[in-house]
């Protein structure tokens, strides 16, 4: 669907290659070994739609110089740093389908290249000469580290609530896609209300996204997620589909649900993959990413209309695709 827009047809290749630009010179370090992690996870790829976001909202508002590149990369940095400690944390052996950076260099150097990536990030967004920004990304990178400790507290955690569930994701995930919307609105010098609704468009597409990730546990393949199934039951992760289960499942897949979290037992994936298959788990799990896609795209409503921001409201539907 993407592909068919005028402005993914026209311009997404040329504006990626002005941000990978800008990346592929800011890993660089005399230190070796951070210039070999560092354009190790990030030549892993991935979708950048987090750089995209901050395009799109400036080019949306009709701003389009090198500083919006600059802080599209800046962006993908905080991104990239964020996975590094996720996956020592998380103990992941793939990340994107491939091993991890822990995996392959140890804990410890995956660790101090995501803090290298972190304040490589910081240096681009000072080169922004935005006060602003600055604020904006500080911010929300504490957030995001509150996101990430807020989901260590809930591992094996049997009675979150769904409203606990998703501060969680808008505090880990959904926070750095709202940021990455609303940097590019600064920097186009939005209007309040302009700038209002590029913001609530990045938390609810992050949002989304991150539902239809835990979706992806339980009806994806490894080339899908770009990680093993069933990792983040083995990690005791209560993800929307699990508490789907033990709120409104039978009671021996609750009771299931609740052992396997309480054990972060990976040997119950098979059980629990059936629950949730023979139940409305997923079902409901996708109309609430759709919910939050339909908010995304009403919120550009406040925007002028014209061909970025239709690529916008495009890549809001697109994360429903994934599962499709």
């Amino acid at each position: 669907m993407l592909e068919n827009l005028p402005y993914f047809q026209n311009h997404l290749e040329a504006d990626l290659g002005r941000v990978n630009t800008v990346i592929n010179q800011a890993v660089q370090s005399e230190v070796a070994l951070i210039s070999q992690i560092g354009t190790y996870i990030i030549s892993a790829g991935g979708k950048r739609l987090r750089p995209i976001i901050t395009i799109l909202a400036g080019k949306a508002l009709g701003y389009d110089h090198d500083k919006l590149y600059s802080l599209a990369a800046m962006v993908e940095f905080i991104h990239t740093s964020t996975l590094l400690h996720d996956d020592v944390v998380d103990e992941s052996e793939l990340r994107r389908g491939r091993k991890t950076a822990n995996n392959l260099f140890g804990n410890a150097a995956a660790v101090l290249v995501g803090d290298f990536l972190y304040t490589r990030a910081f240096q681009l967004m000072v080169g922004s000469g935005s006060m602003k920004v600055l604020e904006v990304m500080a911010d929300a990178t504490n957030i995001i580290a509150e996101g990430e400790v807020m989901q260590l507290m809930n591992i094996g955690n049997v009675d979150i609530t769904e409203q606990e569930y998703l501060q969680v994701i808008q505090y880990k995930t959904a926070k750095l896609f709202e940021a990455a919307a609303q940097v590019g609105a600064i920097l186009a010098s939005a209007t309040p209300e302009q700038e209002q609704a590029l913001k609530d468009y990045g938390m609810y597409v992050g949002t989304a996204f991150q539902i239809i990730d835990d979706i992806l546990d339980y009806s994806g393949s490894v080339e899908q997620i770009g990680k093993n199934v069933g990792d983040d039951l083995a990690e005791g992760k209560p993800t929307l589909p699990l508490i789907y289960l033990m709120r409104q499942g039978s009671e021996q897949a609750a009771e299931d649900v609740r052992n396997a979290l309480q054990n972060a037992d990976k040997s119950y994936f098979p059980t629990i993959y059936r629950h949730v298959q023979q139940s409305a788990a997923l079902e409901y799990s996708t109309g609430q990413a759709r919910i939050a896609v339909e908010k995304a795209i009403a919120c550009l409503d406040n925007l002028p209309q014209n061909e970025v921001t239709e690529a916008l409201k495009a890549l809001a539907a697109e994360s429903l695709a994934r599962i499709s």
